[in-house]
């Protein structure tokens, strides 16, 4: 099937003509038609299969021109990052069109969101945090509300989103189309579906745990941190093979720590984004990782949850997740849109039992590979790492110097004075002559007067 197929508007067309499609993708040709309908919809499909497309076409299809100032249709997202990536895709949709589209993100200044919505706006694209606040405000009328859309509904709710999609839920009219769009179908997200949705239509395309038959994946068992390291070093050295590189880590700490030990390399490579950094240098890694103007960039699962990059060659899990569905969206950022992907997962000892439910979820076993000659296998452990009863334990003290107890020497003379309280302020101010009162003008007249 061709888009030409769908029965899209001329304008649509041309807009997918000028982006290079062709064929939709099996979501973006199931979701077309019922999304059309005005149905509610859940739709699970494993990421990198053009979610962004199969809900937003329908709906350009069927978005009339009108100059009312109020969205009429609301998508929420979990992160900053995607607002930007969602705002941009349905420009690019939008290129023949002429409608209004505004993304809206805390991190920013919100007054400058504000005069943004005043202007009219036909689609917002926001995360629930920012668009509460916003409508909390009275600055964002959402009565005129006909369609929300909720993508990566997973990763909200593991975010901590529910309370503000419940209140988002009270406040926008009960009378609306619900398209929900998530990578896996988790008990949460059951129970949001069930209060929320009337009688939804339900599309699944390639649910989490199937591999896509265009991602190579192998992997290596690695004693530590540090040897991980070395691995690294050795496999992007090779500039030609990886020359668009994802590296995901579990957590903002390993981040760092891993841009420390590259940066001599690649520094002028590579980039990193966690939810630490500012959110200028977010955007601008993210943005020179995707031009490809830094070969190299790390990043925490949330971070670059849901985030289209464009030809990456490899992602490299330098960590094993220990929630298998976190590897399937790691691997799914590259071989996207049908292209051709390779993964690398890095695993200790401690890690394996996380990989065995990784390939349980899969049913399928990865490749390991043996580390070459050529990459040193250290023997240095970063804190984690060492036996507990080393942690925080210099190896130049005897245990016995551990034992709780009085301290070993007397108090100096200094140290030894107690706290004298009100006698002691007392002694001072005779000592140095200084009235008990100062501030006592009717005291300090009289002394005078005494004086002379």
């Amino acid at each position: 099937m061709t888009f030409d197929d769908l029965g899209i508007s001329n304008q649509l067309q041309y807009a997918i003509d000028d982006l290079g499609f062709v064929n939709p993708t099996p979501i973006q040709e199931q979701a077309f038609s019922v999304v059309r309908s005005g149905k509610d919809v859940v739709g699970i499909a494993q990421t990198g299969t053009g979610k962004t497309f199969a809900y937003m076409l329908p709906i350009l299809q069927e978005l009339k021109f009108s100059k009312q100032k109020h969205p009429r249709v609301l998508v929420l997202v979990p992160t900053r990052e995607l607002v930007i990536q969602v705002v941009e895709q349905i420009e690019q949709l939008s290129k023949y069109i002429n409608n209004r589209v505004l993304g809206v993100y805390g991190g920013t200044n919100i007054n400058t969101q504000k005069q943004a919505i005043l202007q009219g706006q036909d689609i917002i694209v926001a995360t629930p945090g920012r668009l509460y606040d916003l409508a909390l405000s009275n600055a964002l009328k959402l009565k005129s509300i006909q369609k929300l859309v909720i993508d990566e509904v997973d990763v909200m709710l593991d975010l901590g989103f529910r309370f503000q999609l419940m209140n988002i839920f009270d406040v926008i009219p009960e009378r609306r189309q619900n398209v929900l769009f998530s990578a896996t179908m988790t008990d949460d997200v059951d129970a949001l579906i069930y209060d929320f949705f009337k009688e939804p239509q339900k599309i699944s395309v390639a649910v989490s745990g199937t591999p896509l038959d265009n991602i190579e994946q192998v992997s290596y068992n690695i004693p530590n941190f540090f040897t991980k390291v070395n691995l690294l070093n050795n496999l992007l050295r090779d500039k030609e093979t990886f020359h668009k590189v994802l590296i995901f880590v579990g957590f903002k700490r390993t981040a760092d720590l891993l841009f420390k030990h590259l940066e001599e390399s690649f520094n002028d490579e590579m980039c990193v984004i966690h939810s630490n950094k500012t959110q200028n240098y977010r955007i601008r890694s993210i943005k020179q990782f995707d031009e490809g103007k830094n070969r190299i960039l790390l990043a925490t699962d949330v971070m670059a949850r849901g985030l289209d990059f464009d030809k990456v060659s490899h992602v490299i899990n330098f960590d094993t997740p220990d929630f298998p569905e976190n590897y399937m969206h790691r691997i799914g950022r590259t071989g996207r849109a049908e292209k051709a992907g390779k993964t690398i997962l890095f695993s200790t000892e401690k890690e394996q039992e996380a990989k065995g439910r990784i390939e349980t979820l899969m049913d399928y076993k990865i490749p390991v590979l043996e580390l070459g000659e050529d990459v040193e296998v250290s023997k240095l452990l970063t804190e984690d790492e060492r036996p507990r009863e080393d942690q925080g334990i210099s190896k130049n003290r005897t245990a016995l110097e551990y034992v709780p107890g009085p301290a070993f020497h007397e108090k100096s003379e200094k140290n030894s004075k107690t706290n004298q309280g009100g006698s002691y302020r007392r002694e001072i101010a005779a000592k140095y002559k200084k009235p008990k009162t100062r501030g006592d003008k009717n005291y300090n007249k009289h002394n005078k007067k005494k004086k002379k």
